[in-house]
């Protein structure tokens, strides 16, 4: 059965259908050849309903609404000044600020495309016209945006939270350390490329530009202080924390920095609609199709067959990553975690994995296959904002997609890496 759907999904996939219809269609034939029929079809209805009911899916728009706010205003560029006052000067310091920007705004905004488009718009230029190479430049930006998947607020980490049951606080604190990890990573292979090719230095800043900058960038500091601040300090949940989020964003942008004319809530309302849409239809038909998958006991045929149950918790880990980071190359993310979470679910639990740990490893792993090829979503993102052929945006990644395989790679190895914050925050 499993073959049979999974043939279904990759030849509608091939003939260019939406990511939604070959899930959708895969489902109902695997319900009917379960059922025999389409009587029972109300049942899959019911499951497709139950996997957008979750509460704490309202965080999924909210983020993705102050994430449209903030790209349009001055968040991005105040941040991005800021970083650039104070490293833009050392050698490779443009890229390092690239990265530090990348994750600055992936603690605004959550979003890997959202930081593409606002980090990315503005700096590529720079980078270029300071000698960096565009491919090296393509990649450190789609690459360096999956930091925004890992640190707080990350609408993958919600999604895997609401389909495997996890605490969304205890993922989003889990996922700084290993955001931050990554950054250490990505900038010591900026300094080292910019010493290889001789790549020329910016101009320091004076003290007071720094200052000044700094003043500037401060109302959007304020996100990831909500954001973990008052998470951790038990003020609110994450979906409280969305909210305020939006309220600030707003205040921010239309009021604050008078960046945004109240006339373009309607067309930022209407962009966060679409994508909205598009997630919880996915979410949706996920949900049914994993309900489908489980009914037949396809997951656990699976697990038997590669020998998933037998392997201790460094093997299941293992076999998470791998399945994640491929599926993610093929597969929009948020369909990957939908699909995949519950397969692997029985594994997780007869070995006794911190659920945390796990969700933070799929995470990256979903990030890693997002800018992965041949079909990875930032790739896409990159092509269309930069107008830019394929083979440019994707020359530059392998050295990019080897860190993160060993950032995974040291997260199996040192869990602590991942849960060291979260024990801090949510120690009894």
């Amino acid at each position: 059965m499993a073959t049979i759907l999974m043939a279904i999904m990759i030849i509608l996939l091939l003939l260019g259908f939406p990511m939604m219809i070959p899930l959708i269609t895969a489902s109902i034939v695997g319900f009917v050849m379960i059922f025999d029929g389409f009587d029972q079809m109300s049942t899959f209805i019911q499951q497709m309903m139950a996997g957008i009911r979750p509460a704490s899916l309202i965080a999924v728009p909210m983020f993705i609404l102050a994430a449209d706010i903030m790209t349009r205003g001055q968040s991005a560029d105040r941040l991005i000044n800021m970083v650039m006052a104070f490293i833009g000067h050392v050698k490779g310091g443009l890229a390092i600020s690239t990265a530090a920007s990348c994750t600055l705004f992936g603690a605004v905004s959550g979003s890997t495309q959202a930081t593409v488009v606002a980090v990315g718009s503005p700096l590529r230029p720079k980078m270029l016209k300071s000698g960096y190479s565009d491919s090296f430049t393509l990649a450190l930006i789609i690459n360096a945006s999956d930091i925004a998947f890992l640190i707080p607020p990350s609408i993958g980490m919600i999604i895997y939270g609401v389909v495997s049951k996890t605490s969304i606080a205890e993922l989003f604190i889990a996922g700084i350390g290993p955001g931050l990890l990554i950054l250490v990573m990505f900038s010591l292979y900026c300094l080292y490329y910019a010493h290889r090719n001789k790549v020329p230095t910016e101009p320091k800043a004076s003290w007071s530009e720094r200052v000044t900058a700094t003043r500037r960038a401060l109302w959007p500091l304020f996100f990831p202080v909500i954001i973990v601040g008052g998470i951790y300090g038990g003020i609110f949940s994450p979906t409280e924390a969305a909210a305020v989020c939006v309220l600030y964003a707003f205040l921010l942008e239309f009021f604050i920095f008078r960046s945004l004319k109240l006339a373009q809530i309607y067309q930022i309302a209407k962009s966060t609609g679409l994508i909205t849409a598009v997630v919880f239809i996915l979410v949706a038909v996920g949900n049914g199709f994993s309900w489908v998958l489980s009914f037949a006991q396809v997951p656990q045929t699976i697990l038997e067959a590669v020998g998933v149950n037998e392997a201790g918790p460094i093997g299941v880990m293992i076999a998470i990553s791998v399945a994640f980071f491929i599926a993610c190359m093929f597969v929009d993310p948020i369909v990957v975690i939908l699909v995949l979470t519950p397969i692997f679910a029985p594994a997780i639990a007869a070995t006794g994995l911190d659920p945390v740990l796990v969700g933070v490893l799929v995470t990256l792993q979903v990030a890693i296959g997002s800018a992965t090829p041949p079909f990875g979503c930032d790739i896409f993102t990159a092509i269309a904002i930069f107008k830019r052929p394929y083979m440019d945006v994707i020359r530059g990644t392998p050295p990019f997609i080897f860190m993160l395989i060993v950032a995974a790679g040291l997260i199996i190895a040192f869990p602590q890496i991942a849960l060291f914050l979260r024990d801090m925050a949510f120690a009894d």
